[in-house]
C-alpha cells in the first residue's frame, strides 16, 4: 500500500449513510493505495457501526453535531502522511483517489471538483441551480482571494499533506457545512499550492440532508458567501496563518 513511500488514510465522516458506507470503505480499500480508513461517527442512524465492523475501518466519534466536527474530528484521528476526504454516500468513485495521489508529490492540498459536466453521472444530484451555485461561489473565492482556478470550494474529497494541514488546523472555526471553502481560504492565507482536479460525481444512496433540499441547499450556499465575506474582511484588516515553508 501507501503512495511513494507516504502512507495514505482516508476520511468518511458520516451520518445518514448506513446503507452505502460498508461499499464505500471496501471500494477504497481496494484501490491498494490506502493504509487506513477513520469512519466518523457523528450521531449517526442506528446499524451503522455494525456496517463499518464489516470492513477494516477504524471508528471514532464526535458528538458535537456538524459536518466541520465531523471531518475536523476525522483529520486528528488519521495517522497518514496523506489524508484523504470523501463522503460515505456512493457520490464519490474511490478509484479517483488516484487522481488526488497523482497531484500529491507537487501540491500541498488537491482538491476535488464535482462541477464538471462531462464527470456528472445521470441521477447524481447536481442539477444546473447546484452546479450553477457551487460553481458562483467558486468563483468569488478565486476572485476575492486571487487564487488558482477554482469551480467547486464545497466539494468534499479532497487530499491535503500532513504537513499542510499541521499549518491549518490551528485556525479552523467552522463546525457547520462551509468547513469546505474555510479550509481553502486557509490554505491560500497561508501560502499552501492547490490544484483542482474533475471527480466522477454519482447518484447518492439514500437522501442527503443538505443539497436533497434546495430550499436547504440555498441556505447552506448562502452561509457560505457570509463565511467569504468575512474572511475577506478579515484578510484585508490582518494576515492568516504565516506562511509555511515549501512542503514538497
Amino acid at each position: 500500500m501507501a503512495w511513494h513511500g507516504k502512507s495514505v488514510s482516508v476520511v468518511l465522516p458520516t451520518y445518514n449513510e448506513k446503507d452505502s458506507i460498508a461499499a464505500v470503505i471496501q471500494g477504497f480499500v481496494a484501490t491498494g493505495y490506502v493504509d487506513e480508513v477513520v469512519v466518523v461517527n457523528n450521531n449517526a442512524i442506528a446499524g451503522t457501526d455494525d456496517e463499518v465492523r464489516k470492513t477494516s475501518a477504524r471508528i471514532a466519534y464526535e458528538r458535537r453535531q456538524g459536518f466541520g466536527y465531523s471531518v475536523r474530528c476525522g483529520l486528528s484521528e488519521a495517522r497518514g502522511d496523506l489524508i484523504v476526504l470523501s463522503e460515505p454516500d456512493g457520490t464519490f468513485a474511490p478509484k479517483d483517489i488516484i487522481k488526488l495521489l497523482a497531484f500529491a508529490d507537487d501540491f500541498d492540498l488537491v482538491l476535488g471538483t464535482r462541477t464538471t459536466r462531462e464527470m456528472i453521472w445521470e441521477g447524481a444530484n447536481m442539477g444546473w441551480f447546484l452546479r450553477l451555485g457551487n460553481y458562483c461561489v467558486a468563483k468569488l473565492v478565486e476572485v476575492l482571494f486571487n487564487t488558482p482556478s477554482l469551480t467547486d470550494v464545497g466539494c468534499t474529497m479532497r487530499l491535503i499533506r500532513r504537513e499542510a494541514l499541521r499549518a491549518l488546523a490551528p485556525h479552523f472555526t467552522i463546525g457547520g457545512s462551509q468547513f469546505n471553502p474555510e479550509m481553502v481560504i486557509l490554505a491560500k492565507a497561508a501560502g499552501l499550492r492547490f490544484v483542482e482536479v474533475p471527480l466522477n460525481y454519482q447518484p447518492r444512496v439514500g437522501t442527503s440532508s443538505v443539497t436533497g433540499n434546495k430550499l436547504v441547499a440555498l441556505r447552506v450556499g448562502l452561509s457560505m458567501l457570509v463565511l467569504i465575506a468575512k474572511y475577506r474582511i478579515l484578510t484585508a484588516v490582518r494576515p492568516l496563518p504565516s506562511r509555511v515553508p515549501d512542503l514538497r
